[in-house]
């Protein structure tokens, strides 16, 4: 197996033998990169120089004896909406193209405690606004099992980068999807925690209460290791849960014995791609063989999720979004005669299409008159939501349905309708609304050879219970071994 290709725990054992070294394996990636990259756009800052420097000093660690940490010298790609020292980051968006951020994203800092190796920067929609990675302003992203096809958004590099393996694994982040729906269309694990488990300090914000960052990995282990790095309290995130984390890892491989799975009708629409049904069925299934019982489930507010997730996102984004005004930081547009037109300017040159449609909705939703009659609806619908999926709990452990009703689309597909882009976020959105873990774990191919992902959502906090039945399928299924042809 080239060095490239190692998963995490494949990785960790020959580091620890001195199999391979850390320069070695990282090197390995950049190269791979420099080989595949202009197929994919999956990159928008390679950090070649740093990232073997930091490798070097991982063989230092490794070298002296002594029990390394976690991630000591494992290449990690970050989305490029979480900020890392001294590194470019620009959240997809022309109005960020040259901000270079003064100090490390609380998650940035904890996988460089843990020893990994920060490769690069990967590509993104813009302000992670789209489901399909075609909003960045500095090229589409593009699947690497069929690059004519979206990997997804709109963490659409992060999932490339790791099913092409451009990186041992990499960070997203997930708003209404945007870590599983990637995940799913380009056959990775992607894990959406729970909000409050991961700290949201120097990430780039868009809604800030639907935000999580989580892992995009190469199988349900490297997903486990890596979320017992970035998980637990952060003062610095008014968000973040202080409550025990527990090891992700040590229970990984408990099975599905006893474990009652819903089923929720509301998640099995007409309409939905065949194969999507099909495998997501067989996998339920299999999932009954290992020892877990099915149990039918109803979460009847499902169909007005869209509708509310989208008033309370716009809303939030046209808020977080008035800081780029060209005054304190990144793009300023040039010969301008006073203030408001400084604010005008640099917002129409700087901003995207999506981002504009997104802040004037949220505008809209916002304003006298009209903020009772969406923004508080749209809110109380949310409790409604959460309040569904508390009371399915008490009749099963976790719950199961598609990622999306299709697999990956191509690109340009359904740029002209942004209500069909929408959509393609409608079996991960509430889970967002509702705070709830979700995980996308790989269960097959449609008949063109594109992977198609299967959802599993848990109690809030509840992580170790969606891991241990995502380790427990992978193990009788090579979805993940599987290689895209690129």
């Amino acid at each position: 197996m080239s060095h490239y290709a190692l998963t995490i725990h494949q990785a960790q054992e020959k580091l620890r033998a001195r199999e391979v070294s850390a320069v070695e394996l990282s090197q390995a990636v950049l190269n791979r990169i420099q080989d595949t990259d202009q197929h994919l756009h999956s990159y928008l800052t390679v950090c070649a120089e740093e990232a073997l420097a930091q490798a070097e000093t991982a063989d230092r660690t490794l070298a002296n004896g002594a029990t390394p940490p976690p991630l000591c010298g494992i290449p990690i790609a970050l989305k490029d909406v979480i900020l890392a020292q001294g590194v470019r980051s620009t959240a997809g968006s022309k109005i960020l193209e040259h901000f270079v951020s003064p100090y490390d994203a609380t998650v940035t800092q904890r996988l460089k405690e843990a020893g990994a190796v920060i490769i690069g920067k990967v590509n993104c929609d813009e302000f992670a606004m789209g489901s399909s990675n075609e909003n960045s302003a500095f090229n589409p992203c593009r699947n690497p099992w069929d690059t004519d096809r979206v990997p997804g958004g709109s963490s659409g590099g992060s999932a490339s980068s790791v099913a092409a393996d451009q990186t041992c694994a990499a960070l997203g982040t997930d708003t209404g999807g945007s870590i599983r729906l990637p995940a799913a269309f380009c056959g990775i694990v992607g894990l959406k925690p729970t909000y409050g488990r991961v700290s949201r300090f120097g990430v780039v914000a868009y809604a800030s209460s639907l935000d999580q960052v989580g892992p995009c990995t190469k199988d349900v282990r490297d997903c486990a290791l890596l979320l017992e790095v970035i998980a637990g309290h952060d003062p610095r995130d008014s968000t973040s849960v202080n409550r025990p984390t527990p090891s992700y890892t040590a229970h990984l491989e408990r099975g599905v014995s006893g474990l009652r799975i819903g089923i929720p009708q509301e998640y099995f629409i007409e309409g939905m791609q065949p194969e999507v049904e099909t495998a997501v069925g067989d996998a339920i299934a299999h999932l009954q063989v290992l020892g877990a019982e099915i149990v039918p489930i109803s979460l009847p507010h499902t169909e007005y999720a869209i509708a509310s997730y989208y008033v309370i996102a716009m809303a939030e984004a046209s808020s977080n979004l008035a800081r780029y005004d060209g005054v304190r930081y990144g793009y300023r547009a040039a010969e301008v005669e006073d203030l408001g037109a400084l604010y005008q300017t640099t917002r129409a040159q700087g901003f995207g299409s999506e981002v504009k449609r997104r802040i004037a909705l949220g505008t809209y939703v916002l304003s006298a008159g009209y903020y009772d009659a969406y923004y508080v609806k749209a809110q109380k619908v949310r409790t409604l939501i959460r309040q569904d999926f508390l009371d399915a709990f008490k009749t099963c452990d976790i719950i199961a349905t598609p990622v999306a009703p299709t697999t990956a689309f191509r690109l340009g597909e359904k740029l002209a309708d942004p209500l069909t882009m929408y959509l393609s976020d409608i079996f991960t959105i509430a889970v967002n609304l509702a705070g709830l873990p979700g995980l996308s774990v790989p269960c097959g191919f449609d008949q063109h050879g594109l992977p198609i992902g299967l959802q599993l959502i848990g109690r809030p906090f509840d992580e170790e219970a969606l891991l241990q039945a995502g380790y427990a399928y992978e193990q009788d299924h090579d979805w993940g071994a599987r290689k895209p042809p690129l």
